[in-house]
């Protein structure tokens, strides 16, 4: 079983946030790990210095209540999960964020998604730390179920290129593994495939490819693809209750519409691509699936990503 040990929430101070807050006090009592939560608001003016404490102040107060009425319905005591709090005021909030993550070893980021007027996506600070935080980052949208009547879902693709993006996939199945195990107990697999060339080469008057020649191809396409899928998911060893898709189509248009066909509760996927310069980078496909996604998110990065944002200046 794949655990968090050292988890932070992450709070703007103004906002319930309610949802969130259970989810993260279920998943740190779920995996017996610590728990903190960071504020992060905006700084107070110059002129308004003096009265700082009494602001941070009211933002501790304020995530405390919520706290304490989320505790309530979890029934998630002080006993079961201990939480301290800390503000980061002015700066960058992302930043502070990743900085605070990098001070602390923490191993997962939990915050509620900034809310979005037609539901989906995520805005600018959200993507900031998709992009930045080195550790995975838990996004939450309101659940509206009981436990073990959520639906966890895992985008995988088994075509890898690198060692990095092969282990990342076997962490993505472990990882999903563990949490669809306090859910429903079922995991959902989903991978892609298509074959690009198909549109070029059917009745292409220069090349004059058969029919025929061309559907064998296409087969073969699609067999390699869920071999190398089936290959995966043996090799990370996630057992029984799981369903796997194999979708013909572009990830990006496929994984929202299967999410929202299917009404998963979090999708666990991977976010980043390889440059071949310094690193990774959130790849395109992934940021085209996740501006479309509607729930809950758990993203997370290769070993050895490396973040652009440093512990101290």
């Amino acid at each position: 079983m794949q655990k968090f040990n050292n988890i932070l929430f992450v709070s703007r101070g103004v906002t319930e946030e309610t949802d969130a807050i259970k989810q993260a006090l279920s998943i740190a009592r779920n995996n017996q790990s610590e728990l903190n939560a960071l504020i992060v608001a905006p700084g107070l003016p110059k002129e308004m210095k003096d009265y700082k404490k009494k602001y941070e102040g009211s933002l501790i107060e304020h995530l405390q209540k919520s706290i304490q009425s989320s505790r309530e319905v979890v029934k998630v005591s002080e006993n079961d999960v201990t939480i301290k709090i800390q503000v980061e005021s002015g700066g960058t909030p992302a930043t502070n964020i990743v900085r605070h993550v990098l001070k602390n070893a923490y191993d997962l980021v939990i915050k509620e998604a900034e809310i979005k007027e037609d539901g989906k996506g995520f805005k600018a600070m959200d993507m900031d730390l998709l992009r930045k935080c080195p550790v995975p980052v838990w996004l939450s949208r309101p659940i509206n179920k009981h436990r073990d009547k959520m639906k966890v879902a895992v985008a995988i693709d088994p075509e890898s290129i690198s060692p990095e993006a092969d282990h990342l996939s076997l962490r993505l199945l472990k990882i999903s593994r563990s949490l669809a195990d306090t859910c429903n107990g079922e995991l959902d697999i989903i991978s892609c495939w298509d074959y690009e060339f198909e549109k070029y080469l059917r009745h292409n008057v220069w090349i004059k490819m058969p029919d025929d020649d061309l559907v064998i191809t296409v087969k073969n396409a699609q067999t390699q693809h869920r071999a190398a899928l089936e290959n995966i998911i043996g090799k990370s060893g996630i057992g029984s209750k799981i369903q796997v898709h194999h979708i013909r189509g572009s990830a990006e248009q496929m994984i929202p519409q299967y999410v929202i066909n299917r009404n998963i509760d979090i999708l666990v996927m991977g976010t980043l691509a390889r440059t071949g310069i310094s690193g990774f980078i959130i790849g395109n496909t992934a940021e085209n699936i996740v501006q479309k996604l509607g729930c809950s998110l758990l993203a997370l990065k290769p070993n050895g990503f490396v973040s652009p944002v440093k512990a101290y200046d």
